[in-house]
C-alpha cells in the first residue's frame, strides 16, 4: 500500500486505521516531504517519497490510497492507470468536481483494468451497518421514512474556496451516499440551500435541504446545518448529527459520531420492533467509532476485492450513481425544482 497525502484524513484517520487492522504502509508521499516524512516516523513508514508522482512509480505499491484535493486527484488516477504494479485505487471523495469528470474517471479505470474504490466511509460507521442489518432482516418492516439531521461544523479546507461547490459535494454526499446504501436508488431529489453565515468564502449551498424520493417508496430528509448556531465564547451551543428510520412494523434512531462531537465518542443506535423486540427498545453498543476505526473497513474491501478477483463493495462503477445523485441536487438548486435522476441516465 502507498498513501498520497499527510493531512489530517490521512494522518489522524487511515492510518490510524490501518496499524489498528496491522495493514502493512510501504510508502508514503505528500507536497510536502517534511510532512510526509513527520507522519511517516508517527505510524513507522519505511519509505518516503519526494512528490506523489515518485511514489507511483514504486513497483512496490499494488494499492494506491489517495488522501488529496479532489480537484488534483484525477491527474493521480490517470498516472497510476499506466502502472502495471499499481493493481487498485482507493480515491477520496467526491471522485471529482463533477458527474462528467467522475464518469470519464470510471471509464478509464474499467478499461485499464483496475480496481476503483471511492472513499464513502460512512458506510463502515458501526450503526449504518447495523441499520442495515436490521433492514435486511425485515425487522422494521417495510421502510416509511428516513431522515438524517446534522447540525456541526465542518473544518473547509483551503482549497475548497475555489470549487464554487461547498456543502453537497463535501458533505451532503456522505449522507446521499449512505442512503443509498440503505435504501436503494433514488427516483427524484429536491434540494434548497441558504448561505452559512459562519462561512467567510463565496458559495451557494452552506446551509442544505434536500428531499429525496427512492424508486422503492421511501421519503428520505438530508439535513446539513453548518452553522448550527453561534459559536463564541460564553455561547453553549447544541453539536449533533441524528438519525431515525421508521417502517410498518419498527423504528431506529441514533447518533453519528464525531470527532469534535461531543468528545469523539461511538456512534450510537437503539430500535423496537413488533417483529423483533416484541416493542421494546434494543440499544446494541460497541467501543469502536466512524473515525477512524471505520476506514479499515473501507480498505479491507479493497484488499479483498483483489484477492476475490471481485468489484469491491465502494466500487466507482457504484459511485456514480452517488455522483449523479449529488450532481440532481445541483440543478435541483440551480433550477428551484424536483430533478430526477434519469435526467443523468440513472
Amino acid at each position: 500500500m502507498g498513501c498520497v497525502g499527510s493531512g489530517f484524513i490521512m494522518a489522524d484517520v487511515h492510518l490510524a486505521a490501518y496499524h489498528s487492522a496491522g495493514f502493512p504502509v510501504a510508502a508514503i508521499a505528500s507536497r510536502s516531504r517534511d510532512k510526509a516524512a513527520a507522519v511517516a516516523e508517527r505510524w513507522g513508514i519505511p519509505v518516503v517519497h519526494d512528490t506523489p508522482e515518485q511514489l507511483i512509480a514504486d513497483e512496490r505499491v499494488q494499492i494506491l490510497d489517495i488522501a488529496y484535493p479532489p480537484d488534483q486527484q484525477p491527474a493521480l488516477i490517470h498516472l497510476a492507470l499506466r502502472q502495471p504494479h499499481i493493481r487498485a485505487i482507493l480515491a477520496q471523495k467526491p471522485l471529482a468536481l463533477d458527474l462528467a469528470t467522475a464518469e470519464a474517471l470510471e471509464a478509464e479505470c474499467r478499461a485499464a483494468g483496475k480496481i476503483l474504490s471511492v472513499n464513502q466511509n460512512m458506510r463502515f460507521d458501526q450503526s449504518m451497518r447495523v441499520l442495515k442489518e436490521i433492514l435486511d432482516r425485515g425487522s422494521l418492516g417495510t421502510p416509511v421514512l428516513a431522515t438524517i439531521e446534522m447540525r456541526a461544523i465542518p473544518h473547509w479546507q483551503p482549497f475548497l474556496r475555489d470549487y464554487g461547490r461547498l456543502t453537497l459535494l463535501n458533505m451532503s454526499i456522505h449522507h446521499l451516499d449512505v442512503l443509498r446504501f440503505l435504501f436503494g436508488e433514488v427516483e427524484e431529489i429536491y434540494t434548497g440551500v441558504h448561505a452559512d453565515p459562519r462561512t467567510d468564502f463565496a458559495h451557494k449551498d452552506g446551509i442544505c435541504a434536500s428531499t429525496l424520493t427512492f424508486r422503492s417508496g421511501v421519503m428520505a430528509v438530508s439535513l446539513e446545518d453548518v452553522w448550527s448556531g453561534p459559536r463564541a465564547p460564553g455561547y453553549t451551543g447544541d453539536i449533533y448529527i441524528k438519525w431515525r428510520v421508521e417502517g410498518t412494523e419498527g423504528v431506529a434512531q441514533g447518533t453519528i459520531g464525531w470527532p469534535d462531537y461531543p468528545d469523539g465518542s461511538p456512534s450510537t443506535l437503539r430500535y423496537s420492533s413488533t417483529i423483533a423486540t416484541g416493542g421494546d427498545w434494543v440499544q446494541p453498543r460497541w467501543s469502536t467509532t466512524w473515525f477512524p476505526d471505520a476506514f479499515a473497513g473501507v480498505m479491507e474491501q479493497v484488499q479483498y476485492a483483489l484477492e476475490s478477483g471481485t468489484a469491491p463493495l465502494l466500487s466507482g462503477t457504484d459511485n456514480l450513481r452517488t455522483m449523479a445523485l449529488v450532481e440532481a441536487a445541483y440543478r435541483s438548486v440551480e433550477e428551484h425544482r424536483a430533478v430526477k435522476l434519469a435526467e443523468f441516465g440513472y
